[in-house]
């Protein structure tokens, strides 16, 4: 297999998959007593170090500001398209008749 052919998979998705190589079912790996391995914390696929990001108002604001701004952005470049695609297709209507 060529490297371009290869598929990504995260490397949380990968520990999850290789628990459950390792034990075989869902059940075995929430049940896994192998608490020396390495990825044993690891084992449903979360990182469970993580802290969750807390965030000031203006922190708030200003991210949902991007969001906005985000999906109005692809708000106009879908309808762009869309429009693109119709003009296309009138067009080749019209060379058909």
């Amino acid at each position: 297999m060529q490297q371009s052919e290869k598929k990504y998979v995260p490397p949380l998705k990968a520990i999850r998959l290789n628990c459950l190589e390792c034990v075989g079912t869902r059940k075995d790996v929430e049940n896994c007593e192998e608490t020396d391995c390495p990825l044993w914390h690891y084992r449903f696929g979360k990182n469970p170090f993580r802290t969750k990001r807390v965030m000031t108002e203006e922190q708030k604001e200003a991210a949902s500001e991007r969001f906005k701004a985000m999906w109005a952005e692809r708000k106009a470049k879908k309808a762009a398209a869309e429009k693109a695609a119709k003009a296309k297709t009138a067009k080749t209507k019209k060379k058909a008749k």
